[in-house]
């Protein structure tokens, strides 16, 4: 049996990756985040994930206004060694500067969305919100399963504390007033 060469990536260097190591690392693959300075590959997902969030971006563009643009699995640079890619995000259009981007900026971002896996469950309930509050994006969604239907845990951050506080939990409707206002109907997943 011969053993193929490990990828150079998969070795991280002794102080970890950086943000623009992804853009630089040939042949990551697809959705490769950067939590901590490591590189985290993510695993199939499940039917729910993407009907979530196809529902989700669906109601998100269908409300937001003009001057706000929704984009799905891009990430967001939060520092040196953090380029998380939340599943949705609800950005300003003006951060949108061409079909070439990579990844945005927290200023840019209003709402980032993670929908859960079993595979990303302690990332997306604990790391990731607490970097994306610490970068200051205002608007966070925990997205989670319950009997074959999307249950959204909404969240807003406390300018005092500097974390996100809750502000509903949603299961048959999302009617929310801000970050704009919106009426999604989380019960139509069974129609996808």
């Amino acid at each position: 049996m011969t053993l193929e060469p490990v990828p150079d990536w998969l070795i991280p260097p002794d102080a970890g990756f950086t943000a623009e190591d992804l853009d630089r690392l040939p042949d990551l693959p697809p959705h490769t985040e950067l939590i901590d300075g490591s590189l985290v590959l993510v695993s199939p997902q499940r039917d729910f994930h993407g009907l979530a969030m196809y529902l989700l971006e669906y109601g998100l563009r269908a409300a937001a206004p003009t001057y706000l643009r929704v984009r799905r699995e891009m990430t967001v640079t939060l520092g040196p060694r953090q380029r998380p890619e939340p599943d949705l995000m609800v950005l300003q259009a003006s951060a949108i500067t061409g079909p070439n981007v990579t990844g945005y900026q927290p200023a840019d971002v209003l709402l980032a969305v993670e929908v859960l896996s079993p595979d990303s469950e302690v990332r997306d309930r604990k790391r990731k919100p607490e970097l994306y509050a610490e970068a200051g994006i205002p608007h966070f969604w925990l997205v989670e399963q319950e009997d074959g239907h999307p249950v959204v845990h909404a969240y807003e951050l406390d300018v005092v504390t500097g974390k996100y506080v809750a502000v509903g939990v949603h299961r048959d409707r999302l009617k929310l007033a801000r970050p704009f206002a919106m009426d999604i109907d989380l019960t139509a997943i069974d129609r996808l």
